[in-house]
């Protein structure tokens, strides 16, 4: 089947269908749809794109994996934290069926794994440690995936006191250098770039105003790549960073919901050809899906 994997679509439904229509006249039901997470929020029909993928992912025809979003939603539920004014999740918290919705979101994977052309990959939503190996990554994302999904809600609630959700940080918003649970959660949902210890910073590259002597951090992706992997990473998250492409990596948020001076937002998937490299450097092989509308103004 041909894999599509898709960005963030964050509650932009109209755009996913248009997509998914496009993928329906080409394969008919022969594709897989791989989603990097953060399909709720900021959008107007959060309810629709779940309505939608689970439906492929119930009938084996959809991977997904976690985002900060659906993190967020999960931790509004659990009387974590209030939605922010700006969040549009409001109906489904309010919903009569919204505790179905957060069990079905709590036992979604961190990470979705394959092969290409023979070469491993992994998906996840934002980022992954520069210094582990696939193998690593699994078992990290395995440990926190038990502990999100805990059958008991005040076990899961617990947990997310830990990290990001339930301690929010001003500013740079450094994580640690540990390897608590917490924090493989929170870099693997909201890291852009890493420090010259591999700490990490939900905000983009640039210098850490905390640090004296000031350090300069610099996107995840580039760390990781010196490290010469033997997998390749699909991942999302990243709005303002837009398409990445590069050897072993493909960046796919290219800001459906954001709305900019230059750029009204794109939904866009990938639709690597399963009979030669999956990763290699020039690809042309994208679909985009105009935002039909200007949705959330950054």
């Amino acid at each position: 089947m041909q894999r599509i994997f898709v960005g963030d679509v964050q509650g932009c439904s109209a755009e996913l269908e248009s997509l998914l229509a496009r993928a329906e006249a080409r394969f008919g039901s022969e594709f897989e749809l791989w989603s990097v997470g953060d399909l709720v929020n900021r959008g107007p029909d959060s309810r629709g794109v779940l309505e939608r993928v689970r439906t492929l992912h119930e009938a084996g025809r959809a991977r997904v994996v976690l985002g900060n979003h659906e993190l967020s939603l999960i931790a509004c539920h659990l009387g974590l934290r209030e939605p922010h004014r700006r969040d549009t999740i409001g109906s489904l918290l309010a919903a009569p069926d919204a505790a179905e919705w957060v069990r079905w979101l709590r036992s979604l994977p961190l990470v979705e794994t394959g092969s290409l052309a023979g070469r491993r990959f992994a998906m996840v939503h934002a980022a992954v440690h520069p210094d582990w190996s696939l193998d690593t990554l699994l078992e990290r994302a395995r440990e926190v995936e038990l502990r999100l999904a805990a059958a008991d809600d005040a076990e899961a609630l617990a947990f997310l006191r830990e990290t990001r959700l339930g301690q929010p940080k001003p500013g740079v918003e450094p994580g640690t250098i540990g390897f608590g649970c917490a924090d493989w959660l929170d870099r693997m949902t909201c890291c852009r770039s890493v420090g010259p210890h591999d700490e990490w910073s939900s905000q983009p590259p640039g210098l850490d105003e905390s640090a004296k002597p000031r350090r300069a951090r610099v996107a995840w992706h580039l760390r990781w790549s010196k490290r010469k992997h033997d997998y390749g990473v699909v991942y999302g998250h990243w709005a303002q960073q837009g398409l990445h492409v590069a050897k072993g990596l493909r960046g796919l948020d290219t800001g459906c919901v954001h709305q900019t001076a230059e750029s009204p937002g794109w939904l866009t998937a990938w639709l690597p050809d399963l009979g030669e490299s999956g990763f290699v450097r020039r690809d042309e092989r994208f679909w985009r899906e105009r935002a039909k509308r200007a949705y959330y103004q950054v």
